[in-house]
C-alpha cells in the first residue's frame, strides 16, 4: 500500500486539528503567526525548541497556553546559577515505613511533565545544562544507578535573551543542535502593541478550549511520519545542509568566508520531519519545496556557528540561509 493510501484519510482530521491549535494560541497571543505556526510544527514532531527574544513578549504565555490547549502537564523551570541537576531531575530522599524501617524513595523532579518551559535557560550552570541535555536526548534520565523513562509526549522549550550577556554560560554545540526549532520573537508593530492593551485592560480574559490530548498528539505525528518526500526534495535538502559548511565545494562565498562549522545531519532530519508536518497541516500527502522553504530558517539558524569575522563584523545567520536557498538549485 502506498503512502499517500495511508495518509489520506487521516489528513482532514489532522488539517482541522491544527488549525484549531492554531486559532486558540492566536485568542492569546497577539500576531507572532510564524512563531505559532512554527512552535505547533514542533510540537507535532516531537522536538525541542529554543525561542530567543527579548523580555515581556509573551514567550512564557505562549508556551503556558500550549500546554493548556494540548491538556499538558505542564512546569517552568526558572534557569539561575544556583539550580543544581538534582533541583532539575529530582533525588533520592530518606523515607520511613509504617513498620519503622527506612527506605530510599525518589521524588521526581519538574523534567518530569509533557511540556518543560526551561526558562532563561543560558543562566543555568554547565553541569545543569548537561542533565537537561540528556533528559532531550534520551527522553531518560540517569539518577543515582536508577534509569527513569520520562513521560510521553516530552517536550522542552528553552528560552534566552539576547541582550543579557552578564552570569550567562552559553550553550555548548551539542546541546544547540538538540533543539529541532530555534524561533526568534520580533517586538510588535504598533497595531500588535495595541491589540495586546485592548485585550489586557478592556477585555475579559479569552476562553481557550481544550483541542487535543496527549495521544492525539502523537497519533499526529505519526500521521505526519507517514507523508512521502520525494526522492529530488530530499536530495535539496541534502544539499541545503551540505551547503553549510565551508568545505564543501558548492557552498555559497558568504558560508566559506564567515561559517566555522555547519550543521549536522540531525538538521536535515529536523528539516524533513518539519516539512512533512507543515503539509499535512495543509491537507498535502506529499511534501513541496514551499514546505522545506518555510521551515529552513528555523531548523538551521541555531546550527550555523561562525568563525571569528562572522562574529565580529555581526553576520546574521538568516542572511547566510538566504545565500544558500538561492545557490542551491531544487531541481
Amino acid at each position: 500500500m502506498s503512502t499517500a493510501h495511508l495518509v489520506e484519510p487521516h489528513l482532514a482530521g489532522f488539517q482541522e486539528d491544527f488549525n484549531a491549535l492554531r486559532h486558540e494560541l492566536a485568542k492569546v497571543v497577539v500576531g507572532q503567526a510564524d512563531v505559532i505556526e512554527q512552535v505547533l510544527i514542533a510540537a507535532v514532531a516531537g522536538g525541542h525548541v529554543l525561542i530567543e527574544g527579548v523580555p515581556g513578549l509573551g514567550k512564557t504565555l505562549l508556551v503556558r497556553t500550549l500546554a493548556d490547549i494540548l491538556q499538558l502537564r505542564f512546569s517552568r523551570i526558572q534557569f539561575t546559577p544556583d539550580l543544581t541537576p538534582s533541583d532539575l531531575l529530582g533525588t533520592f530522599v530518606v523515607m520511613e515505613t509504617a513498620v519503622g524501617r527506612r527506605t530510599f524513595e525518589f521524588q521526581q523532579g519538574p523534567i518530569f511533565s509533557n511540556l518543560v518551559l526551561a526558562d532563561q535557560i543560558n543562566r543555568g550552570l554547565p553541569k545543569t545544562q548537561a542533565a537537561l541535555l540528556q533528559a532531550m536526548e534520551g527522553e531518560e534520565i540517569n539518577v543515582s544507578t536508577e534509569t527513569f523513562h520520562l513521560p510521553q509526549p516530552f517536550f522542552v522549550v528553552g528560552t534566552q535573551n539576547p541582550l543579557e550577556m552578564e552570569g550567562t554560560f552559553p550553550l555548548p554545540e551539542p546541546e544547540i543542535d538538540r533543539f529541532f526549532f530555534k524561533l526568534v520573537v520580533k517586538g510588535p508593530s504598533v497595531d500588535e502593541i495595541d491589540a495586546i492593551l485592548q485585550r489586557t485592560l478592556e477585555s475579559a480574559p479569552a476562553e481557550l478550549r481544550a483541542v487535543v490530548d496527549g495521544k492525539r498528539l502523537l497519533e499526529m505525528r505519526q500521521i505526519a511520519g507517514k507523508v512521502s518526500l520525494a526522492a529530488p526534495a530530499r536530495r535539496w535538502v541534502a544539499s541545503l545542509v551540505a551547503a553549510t559548511h565551508p568545505d564543501f565545494p558548492k557552498a555559497p562565498e558568504d558560508i566559506k568566508r564567515y561559517v566555522r562549522y555547519g550543521a549536522s545531519p540531525r538538521a536535515a532530519q529536523s528539516l524533513v520531519a518539519a516539512a512533512k508536518v507543515r503539509a499535512a497541516a495543509n491537507g498535502r500527502n506529499e511534501v513541496a519545496k514551499e514546505d522545506i522553504a518555510v521551515v529552513i530558517a528555523p531548523a538551521l539558524r541555531h546550527r550555523i556557528l561562525l568563525n571569528f569575522e562572522g562574529q565580529a563584523e555581526n553576520i546574521r545567520s538568516e542572511i547566510l540561509i538566504e545565500s544558500i536557498v538561492k545557490s542551491i538549485s531544487s531541481k
